[in-house]
């Protein structure tokens, strides 16, 4: 899809991957936020994220994420194996 693999394999790193431009850190943050139970999203960090997406992206992000979380949720408790879709370096 256009990433590449060192990108793939640096996204733990996010916040400080030279890999990473702000609009992306900002859409990942939002993201983890969104996931990780004892994060919110506050006020501070949803206008930071306006001045990266107009109203309509931000809905789109947020459906994005919404969707992957619940997807995931999905195929954890029903035990669906993973698709395979990114096969790492040399796979």
């Amino acid at each position: 899809m256009g990433i590449s693999d060192e990108k793939i394999l640096a996204l733990d790193e996010y916040a400080t991957s030279p890999l990473y431009g702000d609009k992306e850190r900002i859409a990942l943050e939002y993201a983890d936020r969104m996931t990780i139970t004892d994060k919110d999203v506050d006020d501070e960090l949803f206008s930071r994220l306006r001045g990266f997406f107009d109203e309509d992206a931000l809905v789109e992000l947020t459906a994005a994420i919404a969707w992957e979380n619940a997807s995931s949720k999905f195929n954890r408790a029903l035990r669906v194996p993973s698709q395979h879709l990114w096969r790492g370096p040399g796979g």
